[in-house]
């Protein structure tokens, strides 16, 4: 039977990339799935549409989670449209590299918007549709104790939602809603291609640095976000998984 058969999940930041692929995941387990997007909407159709030709059931919402009014109106479209919510993930996230010398207000801003306060306002808006047994899961980054040069502003938003992880854990345990988080090492994505990162030294040296020799890909992520998202977690509370590949 699929483990997610009757839940309903929003997955942030899912018209491409990881998110795309825990749509897909989640879906394939049985779970009715709300890919948001927020400017992709081809992206987030063709994510759909690919749901659906596997016999699953989605639905793109638009939305920006870093706008309060927007993360509470795509999680009131999901319960509107299902019935009910059972899965948060957060994975909506921004990354730019600059040398310290180039950091900008903007570009901290950008960052923190997105990748810290799109996550409390989402979780925030989740929270009173989500009942016994449901699970919230962030997306953090390897990045935080890889330490990768010019990635201080990005590995600072991932530290401080590990930590936001730790405290909603605690928090959020009483009404018994797991909150767990997911930190991908290096993965081959659009967003990875889009900033360099494929194909460059940086790549090379990550990959050097992986036991399993490789760069990630989507669907390693996907799985492991799946089975925190499922009754088969259901022990696992406060935790970061790393699903990096050995990279350490």
């Amino acid at each position: 039977m699929a483990r997610l058969a009757g839940k309903v999940a929003v997955v942030t930041g899912a018209s491409k990339g990881i998110g795309a692929a825990i749509a897909g995941a989640l879906a394939a387990e049985g779970a009715s799935v709300v890919v948001n997007y927020v400017s992709s909407k081809a992206g987030a159709d063709a994510v759909v549409a690919g749901i659906a030709a596997a016999g699953g059931e989605a639905i793109a919402v638009q939305g920006d989670v870093s706008q309060a009014a927007e993360a509470q109106a795509l999680i009131a479209t999901a319960v509107d449209r299902f019935g009910r919510l059972d899965v948060l993930v957060n994975n909506s996230g921004v990354y730019e590299f600059a040398a310290i010398e180039d950091v900008t207000e903007d570009h901290y801003r950008r960052q923190f918007d997105v990748n810290v306060l799109g996550v409390l306002l989402a979780t925030q808006a989740a929270v009173p549709h989500l009942g016994e047994g449901a699970s919230v899961i962030n997306i953090s980054s390897a990045i935080t104790h890889v330490h990768t040069p010019h990635a201080a502003v990005y590995a600072g938003t991932k530290g401080a939602l590990n930590a936001i992880t730790g405290v909603l854990a605690n928090e959020l345990a009483p009404r018994r809603i797991r909150v767990n988080a997911v930190s991908p090492g290096f993965v081959v994505t659009e967003g990875s291609r889009a900033a360099g990162v494929v194909g460059s030294e940086m790549e090379t040296s990550l990959v050097a640095q992986t036991p399993l020799g490789r760069a990630g890909q989507p669907d390693d992520i996907a799985g492991v976000v799946a089975f925190l998202a499922s009754d088969d977690a259901r022990w696992l509370i406060g935790e970061t998984i790393t699903a990096s590949g050995g990279i350490r």
